[in-house]
This record gives structure tokens, sequence and C-alpha cells, in this order.
């Protein structure tokens, strides 16, 4: 990791609590097959410094009120790419599918945070070029 990897790290990540692996380009194409799209590139950058965990507490911006705050989800987590099945974590981009049906959520979306009341996630339903919603 470089120093730059290093600032990015300590200015956003905190605890990889789940000791997820580090984020290998084979990881990322297994993923994107399990998921059936692209991943943005700057989320896989973003993921090679620390694949997942806890942030360091952020918030999310919505433009409707929330059962969370007037204006704002919390950024407490991101999920990351854990392709292993055996390995067990709640902050994995590949239980969206799994997710999805348990919550009745629309499909074409990828989960990046959320507990099942509300989630961030990269929604591809107007194409292959995501929105954060």
């Amino acid at each position: 990791m470089n120093s730059k990897d290093g600032n990015r790290k300590n200015e956003f990540w905190d605890s990889n609590y789940y000791n997820h692996p580090d984020l290998t380009d084979e990881m990322v194409e297994m993923a994107e097959k399990e998921l059936g799209l692209k991943l943005p590139s700057l989320l896989i950058e973003f993921l090679k410094v620390q694949n997942g965990g806890y942030t360091k507490g952020f918030a999310y911006p919505m433009k409707q009120r929330t059962t969370w705050a007037e204006d704002h989800v919390p950024l407490s987590e991101l999920f990351g790419i854990v392709t292993e099945k055996s390995f067990k974590t709640a902050q994995n981009i590949l239980a969206t599918h799994y997710m999805t049906k348990e919550w009745g959520l629309p499909e074409k979306q990828v989960l990046l945070a959320g507990d099942g009341h509300w989630w961030i996630t990269l929604d591809y339903r107007k194409g292959n070029i995501p929105s954060v919603r």
C-alpha cells in the first residue's frame, strides 16, 4: 500500500472486524459474474485499500426524511467482496441476491450498506452505469 492509500484508509476506514481478505482481481471477476454486472472501478480501487468493514462514521445524504434522520442515513460500514462461501461476514455485497429476496427489494441493485430497514445501493435499474441510492 502506498502512502496515498494509507491516508485514504486512515481517513475513511476503521475496523475490518470480520477480517475480510485483501481484494484481488480474481475476486472482482467472480463477484461481477455472480452479480451479472460490472462494478464501478472507483469502488474496486477503494475496496483494494480495505475490503469492506466499519468506517470512521459518516452519513449518506438523503433528499427525504428517513427513519434515521431528517436528511441522511448512517454510513458506518461499507460492504466488501468476499467470494469464499464458507467465510462468515455480515458485510458482503455478494449477499445482495439473498437480501433482495429477503427484504423484497427491487432487482438490479447491489447492496453497499444497510440493515434491512434502509439500504445504500448501487442502482443499475436504468442501465450499466449505476446511481447510488
